[in-house]
């Protein structure tokens, strides 16, 4: 099997691989269970809280649960904006990462030439990285936030754990970042010859050359230089005769006086 098929199939696997981990990461921001918390110790009387990045939440064992969003953005403690954002932008750059990559793969032929493809390519590599990295920064810093609350024997308020949608980002943007990693590397492997051999090709000398307008003309040599000489008169001529007049009139006397 050629080197070209070989990772024209691992191309087709990492960005599945990337398309399932962006899936996975959008799917957890209408979750609510970002984290949850149970209240009552007898079956028939327990209430379960849970949150996300955008509303709270409560049910109870009857299965009547009701969700409150945040009452004032501007309220909202820095980190529950920050993990917004965070989220927001993993989403956004997961989006462009798939269509740039799907530009660039090999086995599409959208991008043009190989080089062309593997430029193409990488700028996606790089935006699924930033997606897998922003969305690994937003779950690990909520995760940090819960379980420092839940382990903080001062901390008075309801205390939570995690939910199940932590989880699931945590392994959209191990995807993302895993199979980025491999996509940046393969077309990065590609890129790098090209560059090197562009930056070492011989450059031609400086030369000048000059442009012909309508204001230079050129000297003809001096071998076919034409010197022009005044007229000549002759007492038996009123006109004026050419140097061709001159000589006839030589040879015609040459010849009547022989």
């Amino acid at each position: 099997m050629k080197y070209r098929t070989v990772v024209m199939y691992v191309e087709i696997g990492c960005f599945v691989s990337c398309l399932c981990g962006w899936i996975l990461v959008s799917s957890t921001l209408p979750t609510e269970y970002w984290t949850f918390s149970e209240v009552g110790t007898v079956v028939l009387t327990t209430s379960n809280y849970y949150s996300n990045l955008w509303m709270d939440c409560i049910s109870d064992t009857t299965g009547v649960s009701d969700c409150k969003y945040y009452p004032s953005m501007l309220a909202l403690p820095v980190f529950l904006h920050a993990c917004r954002a965070l989220a927001v932008c993993a989403v956004i750059t997961g989006f462009f990462g798939g269509v740039l990559t799907l530009i660039g793969m090999k086995c599409t032929k959208i991008g043009g030439t190989e080089i062309v493809n593997s430029r193409v390519t990488f700028s996606g590599a790089i935006t699924y990285l930033v997606s897998g990295g922003c969305g690994m920064i937003t779950y690990s810093w909520w995760a940090n936030r819960v379980i420092t609350e839940f382990k903080d024997p001062n901390f008075r308020a309801q205390k939570f754990e995690l939910g199940a949608a932590i989880f699931v980002g945590w392994g959209g943007s191990l995807l993302l970042i895993c199979a980025g990693a491999v996509l940046a590397y393969l077309s990065g492997k590609e890129i790098v010859p090209s560059c090197i051999s562009s930056t070492q090709r011989p450059q031609r000398p400086v030369s000048y050359t000059t442009a012909r307008t309508r204001r230079t003309y050129m000297m003809p040599p001096p071998s076919s230089r034409v010197t022009l000489v005044p007229p000549l008169y002759n007492k038996g001529m009123n006109g004026r005769t050419t140097r061709a007049t001159n000589k006839t009139d030589q040879t015609l006397g040459r010849d009547s006086f022989v």
